[in-house]
């Protein structure tokens, strides 16, 4: 069992160089102390803010701007472009109709990134 996630869980991409923090939006929601998370929360700019500045080769401005400095690998600003759900997902646990997010689901950017939980933004309810 681990933690279940919820609004204000702090997020840390594999390529950002900052923490960033999960919104969920309270819409139909169940509630731990703030709304919890389902694998649909995984919207970048609503649900999954930027990581302060990403240094993938695989984001095109990181690429074109190390280029431009001649090989110097040169961190762009982050724009998050997710690939995907989190995964996997609680097996058992549904929050408004999907699989709800625990502290282990990950999430995939397009640009290489893995998002991954490091503070489930709550310490009292846990789920499969």
């Amino acid at each position: 069992m681990s933690m279940l996630v919820t609004n204000g869980a702090t997020l840390m991409c594999s390529f950002g160089m900052a923490p960033s923090t999960l919104a969920v939006l309270p819409a139909s929601r169940v509630f731990s102390g703030t709304p919890a998370a389902n694998i649909g929360d995984c919207i970048p700019n609503t649900n999954i803010l930027p990581f302060g500045m990403c240094s993938s080769l695989a984001n095109p401005s990181v690429a074109s701007a190390t280029s431009a400095a001649m090989g110097v690998l040169t961190p762009q600003p982050c724009t998050p472009v997710i690939a995907g759900t989190w995964l996997p997902g609680s097996p058992t646990v549904m929050i408004g109709g999907k699989p709800a997010v625990n502290q282990t689901c990950k999430c995939m950017c397009a640009y290489a990134g893995v998002i991954q939980i490091t503070n489930p933004g709550q310490t009292k309810a846990m789920v499969p």
